[in-house]
């Protein structure tokens, strides 16, 4: 059993370098999304701005919590 994770430790950091960056580029994607269809948003109609802003924001920080928490969940499989 412990032969064979031997065999494989290196190819676990790989796996986890991996899939921490595909986190990072989906919720890149994903905040660059939100924007773009905020500013079109805001730009139909400008008196909605405010509310568009602040939902905006709302929902890149949800993004960003779930890349963190792929990104926290890739460097836990490395470290143990």
């Amino acid at each position: 059993m412990f032969g064979l994770l031997a065999e494989i430790a290196p190819v676990l950091g790989l796996g986890a370098s991996v899939g921490a960056a595909i986190a990072a580029i989906g919720a890149g994607i994903g905040i660059g999304k939100i924007g773009n269809a905020a500013m079109e948003a805001i730009a139909r109609q400008p008196e909605a701005a405010g509310n568009l802003r602040s939902n905006m924001i709302v929902v890149a920080a949800l993004v960003e919590g779930v890349a963190l928490f792929a990104v926290i969940v890739c460097a836990l499989t490395l470290f143990l």
